[in-house]
């Protein structure tokens, strides 16, 4: 079921048209990347989505209703500038910013207090928020964003000031969201990011969709039947094989083959060859590989 659809939206500001007839659904308990360099039109749909901005065309939908304000207690959203009170002392904030959500003081304390301990953090309450480090703001920032347990969560840029250990932290409550039924927005210019977090993307470029799917699906439909060997000893001419030899180094090599070969029958073939096997594996390319290509398509088109 999709929790969220958007039908031929568009926004325009003066003469620039940011959002442009753009139309895809998330679905329930599944993280979705929203990707595009900067100006592609993410934080303008982020905006519209959470009735920040009005639409000018088109029309969106949480759970079968045509968005209205009440929704908004349904999303949680962590922008990429984060906006937290900087001489307020980081519990009193937590508290103030929950009960803004509709939670009482007294269950905006338990929840908060859940999440201190396992971000082992407890001893931040008293702390204003100038005082922590862009780290330790973030983590703050997100507890803020799902304290109240929101259907749709949109995060713009997560990561960005995290360290590895905090965003690995970070990354662990979000799968653990999406496992409990949180569908999950994800913003971002970082396609690696994506590859690693998100089950289905829609790609952007100047304001319209150029790609939209489910990840290992697109890689799939764009892999060039290459694959990477490496091996022991000596490798033996294969001529007359079929296969075409791509980079070879010593103890590895790069082929290519036809697209109705199977794998298992390359594998089998370089076997019979008498080549010691000791890795195999497809080479898929990248989602910034696949963007790159798109964006080259939509320039000569």
């Amino acid at each position: 079921m999709s929790v969220l659809s958007l039908k031929n939206v568009v926004k325009r500001y003066h003469n620039h048209i940011a959002v442009n007839d753009v139309s895809f659904d998330v679905h329930e308990n599944r993280i979705f990347g929203l990707l595009g360099p900067n100006g592609a039109g993410k934080t303008s749909l982020i905006r519209m989505i959470t009735t920040i901005t009005q639409i000018d065309d088109g029309e969106i939908y949480i759970a079968g209703e045509k968005l209205n304000p009440s929704h908004t207690a349904w999303i949680g959203y962590m922008p990429e500038e984060r906006g937290l009170y900087k001489k307020m002392k980081v519990g009193e904030q937590l508290l103030f910013l929950a009960q803004i959500k509709g939670l009482t003081k007294e269950e905006a304390y338990r929840r908060i207090k859940v999440w201190f301990e396992k971000f082992e953090i407890t001893s931040w309450w008293g702390k204003r928020v100038e005082e922590l480090s862009k780290g330790m703001q973030q983590k703050i920032q997100f507890i803020s964003t799902v304290v109240h347990q929101p259907k749709i969560l949109i995060l713009d840029e997560p990561f960005s000031g995290l360290d590895p250990i905090n965003a690995n932290l970070i990354k662990d409550e979000i799968y653990r969201l999406s496992q409990e039924g949180t569908s999950i927005i994800f913003s971002t210019h970082r396609m690696e990011q994506v590859e690693e977090v998100c089950q289905d993307i829609v790609l952007m470029n100047g304001g319209k969709i150029i790609l939209n799917g489910e990840v290992n699906a697109i890689k799939e439909s764009y892999k060039n039947h290459e694959y990477h060997v490496t091996y022991r000893g000596d490798l033996p001419a294969l001529n007359n094989t079929g296969l075409n030899l791509g980079v070879h180094r010593p103890g590895e090599i790069h082929i290519k083959s036809d697209a109705d070969t199977p794998a298992n029958q390359i594998l089998q073939t370089l076997i019979n060859q008498g080549v010691a096997i000791t890795g195999f594996s497809e080479i898929r390319p990248s989602l910034n590989e696949i963007f790159i290509s798109k964006v080259e398509e939509q320039t000569h088109a």
